[in-house]
C-alpha cells in the first residue's frame, strides 16, 4: 500500500476515526486505525465491538491495500507533520510515514484478527447540524454519570415524521429538547437509547454539518444507530432496556413562575457558591420581585446576593444544588429563563422546578427546552 496525501486532510481522517478509540481495553488490537486505500479514496476507520468510526477522503493511490496500525500513535505523528504532502507507505511489516525530511515507521498489527466496522440498515431521517449539536449540549448534561443504571447513562431519541425530540434523566433532573426532523415517509415513531458520551462526541463532530444522517437499526438482534455527515459515519450500539417514562414528570401548567435574567442569575449563583461545601444547596427566596441566594459553609462562612426578577405567583423559598441550577442555566442559550414552580403531594417537599427558554421578560415561554429540577427539601 502507498498513497499521497495532503496533511490536513491526512490529520483530520486520522483525528475523526482516532477520537472514539476506547480509553482501555483488554484487547489491544481494538487500539488499532484501519487504514484501506482504494481507487482514488482512502478509508479510515476504528470498532471496538459497541463504537465504530470510518471516514473516506481523497489521495493519490499508487498501491491499494489496508494496514492496521496504533490509533493513538497514528493520530500523534498526523497532528505533527510539518509538510503540506504526506507519503505513507507500507514496508515489510511497518508503516512508514514521511513528510519532507521527517520519516517515522510505525509496526502493523494483525489485521485479520481485526472486526468488520458495521453497516447499519433501516428509518432513515435528517436534521440541521448545527441543531442537532446544540440540543445534544443542552440534554446530555442531565443523563447519568453512573453505570449502576444503564438505562439512564443514556439519551433517548424519539422521533416522528417531522420531530426528533431528545431526553435525558439522572433522576434528579430531567432535560427536554425537541428539534426539526425530516423523517421521509410517514411511519410508526421510532426510538433509541444512545451512549450519552458518545452522543456528546457526535455533537462536537458533526455541528459543523450542514446536515446528518441519522439511521435507527431495523435489526432486533444488535440494535444499533448510526450518523452521517459528508464521508464521515459513526455507530453505535444502543443500550438496552426501557426508559422511564420521564415526560409524565412535567406539568400541564404552570401559572406561578418567574421570569429571570439568565446571565444575571448564573453569575449570582456563582458568586454565592463561592462559600459552600461540596454537597450543600443553595436557599433561594422567590419575594417581591427580586431573588435573593444565600448559602453557608464551614468555618461560618455566608454569602448572600440578590437580583431582580418578575414574579407571577406566590413567595416562594427553596434550596438547589448550585451545579443543577448552573447547567440548566446554560443549557437555555437564551437571555431571559422561566423559572416556574409546581406542587407536590409531600407539604414538605416543593415540586419540581421548570426551566425554559423566553426571548424577554413578557414574551411567552418556549416549549422546545426543557429542564425539570428537583430541590432539596426545603430549608428552614
Amino acid at each position: 500500500m502507498k498513497f499521497v496525501i495532503n496533511r490536513d486532510v491526512f490529520k483530520d481522517a486520522v483525528s475523526f476515526t482516532a477520537k472514539l478509540l476506547p480509553a482501555r481495553t483488554t484487547l489491544p488490537i481494538l487500539m488499532g486505525v484501519k487504514i484501506t486505500a482504494t481507487g482514488d479514496r482512502v478509508e479510515f476507520s476504528a470498532f471496538d465491538y459497541e463504537v465504530s468510526s470510518r471516514t473516506s477522503v481523497q489521495a493519490d493511490v499508487q498501491d491499494e491495500g489496508s494496514v492496521l496500525i496504533l490509533g493513538p500513535m497514528l493520530a500523534n505523528i498526523a497532528g505533527s507533520l510539518k509538510t503540506d504532502t504526506v507519503v505513507v507507505e507500507e514496508v515489510d511489516n511497518a508503516l512508514v510515514v514521511r513528510a519532507g525530511s521527517w520519516e517515522t515507521k510505525l509496526q502493523r498489527m494483525p489485521i485479520e484478527e481485526y472486526p468488520t466496522t458495521p453497516e447499519v440498515t433501516g428509518r432513515t431521517g435528517l436534521v440541521r447540524g448545527a441543531a442537532f449539536a446544540e440540543a445534544i449540549a443542552q440534554v446530555s448534561i442531565a443523563a447519568s454519570k453512573e453505570d449502576v443504571t444503564p438505562v439512564i447513562t443514556g439519551v433517548q431519541l424519539e422521533a416522528n415524521e417531522h420531530e426528533l425530540t431528545l431526553i435525558a434523566t439522572d433522576r434528579y433532573r430531567v432535560s427536554v429538547k425537541s428539534i426539526e426532523w425530516d423523517g421521509g415517509e410517514a411511519g410508526d415513531a421510532l426510538q433509541a437509547l444512545v451512549p450519552s458520551r458518545t452522543l456528546a462526541e457526535v455533537g462536537r463532530m458533526f455541528g459543523g454539518a450542514e446536515t446528518v444522517e441519522i439511521t435507527m437499526s431495523d435489526s432486533e438482534d444488535r440494535q444499533q444507530i448510526a450518523f452521517t455527515a459528508g464521508d464521515k459515519t459513526v455507530t453505535t450500539l444502543l443500550i438496552k432496556g426501557n426508559y422511564p417514562p420521564v415526560r409524565r414528570l412535567f406539568p400541564a401548567e404552570t401559572p406561578h413562575y418567574s421570569v429571570v435574567n439568565t446571565a444575571e442569575l448564573i453569575e449570582a449563583t456563582k458568586r454565592v457558591q463561592l462559600v459552600l461545601d461540596r454537597e450543600a444547596a443553595l436557599r433561594c427566596t422567590f419575594a417581591d420581585n427580586a431573588l435573593t441566594l444565600e448559602g453557608s459553609g464551614s468555618d461560618q462562612a455566608a454569602s448572600r446576593d440578590s437580583i431582580d426578577i418578575v414574579m407571577n405567583g406566590e413567595d416562594t423559598v427553596l434550596s438547589i444544588k448550585p451545579q443543577f441550577l448552573l447547567d440548566g442555566l446554560g443549557a437555555a442559550h437564551s437571555e431571559f429563563v422561566r423559572i416556574a414552580f409546581t406542587k407536590s403531594e409531600n407539604s414538605n417537599k416543593p415540586g419540581p422546578l421548570l426551566i425554559s427558554r423566553q426571548t424577554s421578560r413578557d414574551e411567552p415561554a418556549s416549549d422546545e427546552f426543557k429542564y425539570l429540577l428537583q430541590p432539596n427539601l426545603l430549608i428552614r
